[in-house]
C-alpha cells in the first residue's frame, strides 16, 4: 500500500505578509473601539444587574438574582413593558403606513413635489427635545393650536398630556410626525428603483391599480420594508428625549417605557442593579426581535 506524501503548504510571500499587516492596522482600531465602547459596557452592565450599588460608594454587594426577582415581580414594570409594546407597535405601524402612502403620492409627477419632500423630511433633522417643547404648547387644552382647530368643528380638546387616556396617543402622534420624513425618503428611493417595465407589463396584462400595487410595488419594496421595520423598531425602543420633555413618563406611568424606566432607576433613584436588569431585558428584547425578523421575515424579501 502506497503511502501518500504530505501536502506541502505554499510559503507566505512577503507581499501577502504586508497585506495581512495592513489589514490588521486598519481593522485593529475599529475592533478596539467596539470592544471599549460597545462590548465591554454590555458585559459590565450584565455584571451590575447582579449587584447592589448606588453609583456613589466604591464597594458593590453581590445579590445574585434578587434584582431580577424585584424588577420582574413589580406590577409597575409590567405596565411599563406594555407601554413600550403599544408605543412601538403603533409608532412603527403608523410611520410605515403613512410613509408609504405619502411616498406613493410624492412619487407622482406633480408640480412642487421637491418642495413637499423637503417639508416632509425637515422634522427628521430637528432636535427631539425642541420638537417636544413646541408640541407641549400645541397640545395645550386651552390655548394650544390643536385646541383652536378642534374648536372650529365643535370638539373640545382633551387634556392630552395630563390625561392617562390620551398621553400615549399624544406621544405617538409627535413621534410619528418627527420620523415620518425618513421613511418617506427611503420609500421614495425604493419606488424609483422598481423597473418601469414591470408596471408596463402589468398594464398590458390588464392588471388594475390595486393589482399592480400588490404584485409589483409591494414585492419591489420588500427590501425597503424589511430595512425600515428593523431600524424603526430599534429606534422606538430607544425613544427618550420626546418622552422626557413632554410627559416625563407620566401621568401615572401612562407613558413610561423601558428606556425611560432605565433612566429613572439609574440616574434618578441611583439603583445600578435594577437599572442593569432593565437594560439587560431591553437588550434581549431587541436582540430577539431583530433575530426573528432576520430569520423569518427576510425570507419574504425579494431582492431581484
Amino acid at each position: 500500500m502506497a503511502v501518500q506524501a504530505p501536502l506541502r503548504t505554499k510559503p507566505v510571500s512577503r507581499s501577502e505578509w504586508r497585506e495581512r499587516f495592513l489589514f490588521l492596522v486598519f481593522l485593529g482600531p475599529n475592533v478596539l473601539l467596539f470592544a471599549i465602547f460597545t462590548y465591554w459596557p454590555l458585559v459590565y452592565n450584565a455584571y451590575l444587574s447582579f449587584v447592589s450599588w448606588n453609583f456613589i460608594r466604591p464597594e458593590k454587594r453581590w445579590v445574585g438574582l434578587a434584582n431580577y426577582r424585584r424588577v420582574l415581580g413589580d406590577v409597575q414594570f409590567h405596565q411599563i413593558f406594555m407601554n413600550t409594546v403599544v408605543f412601538t407597535v403603533a409608532s412603527v405601524g403608523l410611520t410605515l403606513l403613512i410613509g408609504l402612502g405619502l411616498a406613493l403620492l410624492i412619487n407622482q409627477p406633480l408640480r412642487g413635489r421637491n418642495g413637499v419632500r423637503a417639508i416632509v423630511f425637515s422634522p427628521v433633522i430637528l432636535s427631539g427635545a425642541a420638537i417636544g417643547v413646541v408640541w407641549v404648547y400645541i397640545f395645550d387644552p386651552r390655548y394650544g393650536l390643536l385646541s383652536e382647530i378642534l374648536g372650529l368643528i365643535g370638539i373640545r380638546s382633551p387634556n392630552w398630556l395630563l390625561d392617562p387616556a390620551w398621553a400615549m396617543s399624544a406621544l405617538i402622534i409627535v413621534y410619528v410626525w418627527k420620523n415620518l420624513g425618513y421613511s418617506v425618503v427611503i420609500f421614495l428611493a425604493g419606488l424609483q428603483s422598481i423597473p418601469r417595465e414591470l408596471y408596463e407589463a402589468a398594464r398590458v396584462d390588464g392588471a388594475s391599480v390595486w393589482a399592480r400595487f400588490w404584485h409589483v410595488t409591494l414585492p419591489g419594496l420588500s427590501p425597503v420594508l424589511f430595512f425600515l421595520s428593523v431600524t424603526s423598531i430599534l429606534a422606538c425602543f430607544q425613544a427618550f428625549d420626546i418622552i422626557k420633555v413632554m410627559t416625563n413618563g407620566g401621568p401615572v406611568n401612562a407613558t413610561n417605557t423601558l428606556i425611560f424606566h432605565l433612566y429613572e432607576l439609574g440616574f434618578v433613584a441611583f439603583n445600578a442593579g435594577r437599572a442593569g436588569v432593565v437594560a439587560v431585558i431591553l437588550f434581549l428584547l431587541m436582540l430577539i426581535l431583530t433575530v426573528f425578523q432576520i430569520r423569518f421575515l427576510e425570507r419574504r424579501v425579494h431582492y431581484e
